[in-house]
C-alpha cells in the first residue's frame, strides 16, 4: 500500500465500460514515505476528496477493490487516513 494526498479530480466522459460510474482522483505520494514524489490517477472506492490523505493499493488488489477483476485499474483508493499525527 501507498500513502498519498488527493490533489485533484479527473473528469473522463469517455472510458472503458467497466469504469463507468467510478470517480477518478489525482494523487501525489507523501514525501515522508517516498523522497521522489509521484503523481498518478487512482479510482476512488471510499468517497475521498481533494486535500485528504489516503491509502492506495495497486495492481491486482486495485482491481479487486472495485468488484471487477477484469477492469483496467492499476491504482485504487481504499482508505482515508483519520489521524495524520503519526506521519511526521
Amino acid at each position: 500500500m501507498t500513502i498519498a494526498k488527493v490533489i485533484g479530480s479527473i473528469v473522463s466522459t469517455r472510458k472503458h465500460q467497466a469504469l463507468v460510474g467510478n470517480k477518478f482522483l489525482l494523487v501525489e505520494t507523501l514525501e515522508l514515505v517516498d523522497q521522489n514524489k509521484k503523481r498518478f490517477i487512482a479510482i476512488d472506492t471510499v468517497g475521498a476528496g481533494v486535500g485528504e490523505i489516503v491509502l492506495i493499493t495497486t495492481g491486482s488488489g486495485a482491481r479487486c477493490s472495485i468488484d471487477n477483476s477484469n477492469a483496467p485499474v492499476d491504482a485504487a483508493i481504499v482508505g482515508i487516513v483519520d489521524d495524520e499525527n503519526h506521519l511526521e
